[in-house]
């Protein structure tokens, strides 16, 4: 049996269609090199991929990471991805990050509340949602081993030279929006972010030969 390739919200294609991959430094494009490397890998030997988007807080740039990573390998057809989140803490998931992603495109639901709320975030129709809530990278939701941690900000880089069952570790380092916040730049500036990472996640999957 084929699987057909997803279509996403028309909404997130219009987005991705404005992307501009040619513009990616020499510098970002050597960064995300080994992530390249070990998705081609994976896929050129159908095994499945797994990819851990790590952070400190586990609160902004690791989920957004995650859902670009997921939407771009649906979006080139690449099968067989899986992407997780998480921190060297649990915190929760800034409300700024799920508005963000709601207004380019992202269908999102609270299903729970609380201290750290439970959201779906659906970016096409007949996928399954992605799980967001803020988590520890190990939290039992997550992987334990064949994956590829890719830490998303330089403290958790830096503060974490290990981690545990990961097959490589890869430093994709973004700067934070949280400075931002309760500015008047603070929806610029996450927006500015989220298109930096969805350009960056992108690029990789392009580069993928099925």
């Amino acid at each position: 049996m084929t699987t057909t390739q997803p279509i996403l919200f028309s909404e997130i294609e219009t987005l991705i269609n404005t992307l501009n991959l040619q513009n990616l430094s020499n510098e970002r494009k050597e960064m995300l090199q080994p992530l390249v490397d070990y998705i081609q890998s994976k896929t050129s030997n159908q095994q499945e991929i797994r990819l851990n988007l790590i952070c400190t807080h586990n609160s902004r740039r690791s989920h957004l990471a995650q859902v670009w990573a997921q939407t771009a390998s649906a979006f080139f057809n690449i099968k067989n991805v899986f992407c997780y989140s998480g921190g060297t803490e649990a915190t929760a998931m800034f409300p700024m990050v799920a508005k963000t992603l709601e207004k380019q495109g992202f269908k999102i639901k609270m299903i729970a509340e609380g201290n750290n709320p439970i959201y779906t975030i659906k970016y096409a129709k007949n996928e399954h949602p992605i799980i967001a809530f803020s988590k520890v990278y190990d939290d039992d939701f997550n992987p334990n081993n064949a994956f590829a941690a890719l830490m998303t900000c330089s403290q958790a880089d830096e503060g974490c030279p290990f981690i545990s069952g990961a097959e490589k570790r890869i430093p994709i380092t973004f700067e934070d929006p949280k400075e931002f916040d309760n500015t008047p730049l603070q929806a610029e500036k996450y927006e500015e972010r989220s298109l930096q990472i969805a350009t960056e996640m992108f690029y990789v999957f392009s580069q993928i030969k099925p």
